[in-house]
């Protein structure tokens, strides 16, 4: 397994269960993405115009997080669905999501947003302002919507991380190698395992590439191959809250303010994370897979989260700032996963022994189940039909890769009516020009 974080992780554990040796390669596991992710498990929330492919796979992965979680707590049995499970391993909640908007145009964008979600069978409910700071007494009382989002919950991405890790490093049978993979072992035409940086070898069956941006820097990827990996920084914030405070609030918020998302995601230690940005700029350029963990973050991006947030929470004003972390996601031209093998251009089939899961933007903490299920299958020699069009191939030249689902580079910041979409955006012209805005992860 190359690769240490989240999804890396969740496919190691996964593949752990199934009766195989593990090692997992990172030379910083759990540092990058996975560690600034605010963990919303937001399959509705989630759902983009003209993303809509990526809902089936957002539905299973969703589905799946019960069992998932559970497997993980103390004496989970291992395989079972168990339902919810509001654990102290994981913090997975099954708390619900509030959808709020802040003037009349975020109402108007919110209520054209539930109608696409409708149009799927997600559920999303309005709710009076009234009603919903019967439910949230820190509202602010000056939001024009409410919706309610039953479906969408959260899990704390650092200790599931601390979890998986403490799980995988008591079992005999699965190893952490803190080395950096500079590439892919080839041997009589199939991948054999993986070099590391500074010399040695890892060998094995079945390699997994699931190392986020540095996938598409490894050496002896399979020929003509292309990983159309983008970094897309993002800048997130963690507070305290005082005690006379609490609970801040009891289920996730995620707002439009101005057009622009924010969102505000309650914690069990008394603790709220407030994000995210996202911009395609590094500001300490340090964006490639071999630069430290962290990232510059950005002081207007911290400016416009606690405006946008306190607008929504006036007492966000009197919260404690602990932490302003910045992390680049793997974004691709479609922002839907590379996940799958990988077609040899020299036979028919398949390079044996490669899995590639990458690619998972801003999608990375609500697909972990999924993408761990999905290799598990692949590993046993199944392919479900339905995730096809996710294959890692899809953006390379041939026949092969253009009937999976290939996609154009496209942009995501409005809908063919004018609305804001639900993606990653640029800042709304109506902003007053002297404020530095900066893009938001979406509702």
């Amino acid at each position: 397994m190359i690769g240490g974080g989240v999804i890396g992780h969740g496919i190691a554990w996964a593949a752990r269960r199934s009766g195989r040796s593990v090692a997992l390669i990172d030379d910083a596991p759990g540092s990058g993405a996975s560690w600034a992710a605010a963990g919303m498990l937001a399959p509705v929330s989630e759902l983009h115009y003209q993303e809509e492919a990526l809902l089936e796979l957002m539905l299973e992965s969703s589905r799946l997080w019960p069992a998932f979680a559970a497997g993980l707590e103390p004496g989970g049995a291992p395989g079972t669905d168990t339902g919810a499970v509001d654990g102290p391993g994981t913090g997975y909640l099954t708390t619900p999501t509030l959808a709020v908007g802040a003037d009349a145009a975020d109402r108007r964008a919110l209520t054209d947003l539930r109608t696409v979600q409708q149009s799927y069978g997600l559920a999303v409910e309005p709710l009076t302002v009234r009603a919903a700071r019967g439910r949230e007494p820190l509202l602010s009382p000056g939001i024009s919507c409410a919706f309610d989002i039953p479906a969408d919950h959260q899990v704390d991405p650092r200790r599931l991380l601390a979890r998986i890790g403490e799980l995988l490093a008591a079992d005999t049978q699965s190893h952490t190698i803190n080395r950096r993979a500079a590439g892919l072992l080839r041997e009589d035409g199939r991948v054999a395992g993986a070099s590391l940086a500074g010399g040695g070898s890892v060998r094995a069956r079945e390699t997994i590439v699931a190392n986020g941006l540095g996938a598409a820097e490894l050496d002896g990827l399979p020929e003509g191959l292309r990983l159309p990996l983008r970094p897309v920084h993002g800048d997130i914030l963690r507070l305290r809250v005082p005690e006379k405070l609490r609970p801040l609030l009891t289920a996730t918020v995620r707002g439009l303010v101005r057009g622009v998302p924010v969102y505000i995601v309650p914690r069990q230690d008394g603790t709220v994370v407030i994000g995210a940005t996202a911009r395609e700029d590094d500001l300490g350029g340090g964006s490639r897979a071999s630069a430290p963990a962290g990232g510059a973050v950005s002081a207007g991006g911290v400016y416009q989260l606690l405006r946008d947030a306190q607008q929504l929470v006036p007492a966000v004003a009197e919260l404690e700032l602990l932490e302003a972390t910045a992390r680049a996601r793997p974004g691709t031209p479609d922002n839907a996963p590379l996940l799958g093998r990988v077609a040899d251009q020299r036979s028919h089939g398949d390079v044996a022994g490669l899995i590639i899961a990458t690619g998972f933007f801003r999608h990375g903490i609500l697909l972990t189940p999924a993408a761990a299920e999905i290799c598990r299958q692949l590993l046993d020699g199944v392919a479900d039909p339905r995730w096809a069009r996710f294959r890692p191939d899809r953006f390379a030249a041939g026949p092969r890769a253009a009937g999976t689902g290939g996609s154009s580079t496209r942009s995501n910041n409005t809908t063919n009516n004018g609305a804001p979409a639900a993606g990653p955006r640029s800042t709304p012209s109506r902003n007053t020009p002297s404020t530095p805005e900066h893009s938001k992860e979406t509702l």
